[in-house]
């Protein structure tokens, strides 16, 4: 910007003149002030009103004064009373599943706007020490159930408490899940062969909570292993190893994707019945949670998973016959 569009405070509007006068002329005033010059003669000189050119020469050559900007309209701006409230609704929702509800409304603007504004709306959860460990591909799978309590729209009156059954592959993140109905271990069983089948092939070993269907108890300081997974993992060719107690940390790679299952995916939808969860899940799971980005890994999921799979174990050739009568977890 040029000088001459620059204005100086040395108006006279309280004194009878109204003029504004620009920073080239103040300049003049005062330049001619110096040679000598009176008010009357910088005046008529000029063209200005003594009592400005009186004022211009007591206060001198101020620096610029620029009011305010107008703030301009951010793109996430009209998309925020609809972030408050699906916040307020669900205050677990996380900022890449809120990004993409507002992709759907039309937003254009980028992610970083969207998770900046989440920090105004809700508080920011304290951090948490956590020693974590990564395992070679092809070494360990960690398993686990969730509760969930949801009511279908095919039976509105009900609600119902039905298993999240997560599978993860400790090296590439992979997550491959069902809801079931119940824990008992037919169903254990069944998920297990639907992920072995699902991911074509097999882990060195499986990681359990102490999970009933998993762990009996100990005997000596040594972990009972429920004999039905025992000829299980025989037949499959993975060793199964439960977690230390109270050390849930150590089988982290489940425990955080349960809450990423609930709040990226479970929150704010409707399933019309058990088969239309999974659906759901099962598109999710294709389309999000594996072609995502991973956080701690900084690679993505799926490529992760390719360079894994090749150091899988091969499935056996026939079913192992406690899962024969039925092939669908209830």
């Amino acid at each position: 910007m040029g000088g001459e569009s620059i204005t100086q405070s040395c108006s006279a509007q309280n004194e009878g003149a109204g003029a504004v006068i620009k920073l080239g002329e103040v300049i003049m005033i005062l330049d001619l002030h110096r040679q000598g010059l009176t008010v009357s003669a910088i005046a008529r000189e000029l063209g200005i009103d003594r009592k400005t050119v009186r004022k211009c020469i007591a206060r001198g050559l101020e620096p610029p004064v620029y009011g305010p900007r107008k703030p301009r309209q951010r793109r996430i701006d009209p998309f925020v009373p609809y972030l408050r409230e699906r916040v307020m609704a669900y205050p677990g929702l996380t900022g890449r599943r809120l990004l993409r509800e507002l992709r759907e409304r039309g937003y254009e603007g980028g992610y970083t706007a969207v998770t900046d504004l989440l920090r105004e709306i809700r508080p920011v959860p304290l951090p948490t020490f956590e020693v974590r460990f990564e395992t070679p591909p092809g070494d360990q799978a960690q398993v686990d159930f969730a509760q969930f309590q949801v009511q279908f729209t095919d039976e509105p009156a009900v609600t119902r408490i039905v298993w999240l059954f997560s599978f993860v592959l400790g090296f590439s993140r992979l997550i491959w899940a069902r809801f079931v109905l119940h824990q008992d271990m037919q169903t254990v069983l069944r998920c297990h062969m639907a992920a072995f089948e699902a991911i074509g092939g097999i882990l060195h070993e499986i990681l359990y909570d102490r999970m009933k269907t998993a762990v009996i108890g100990d005997a000596g300081g040594s972990i009972v292993y429920n004999r039905a997974l025992v000829d299980f993992a025989r037949h499959y060719g993975f060793q199964p190893k439960a977690c230390r107690p109270y050390r849930a940390k150590t089988k982290g790679k489940v425990e955080r994707p349960y809450r990423y299952i609930r709040e990226d995916f479970f929150l704010a939808r409707s399933f019309r019945n058990l088969d239309d969860l999974n659906a759901q899940l099962r598109h999710w799971l294709d389309t999000v949670a594996n072609p995502r980005l991973h956080a701690t890994t900084q690679r993505v999921v799926n490529d992760a998973f390719a360079e894994e799979k090749v150091h899988l174990k091969m499935l056996p050739l026939a079913a192992n016959r406690l899962t024969r009568p039925r092939t669908q977890p209830s």
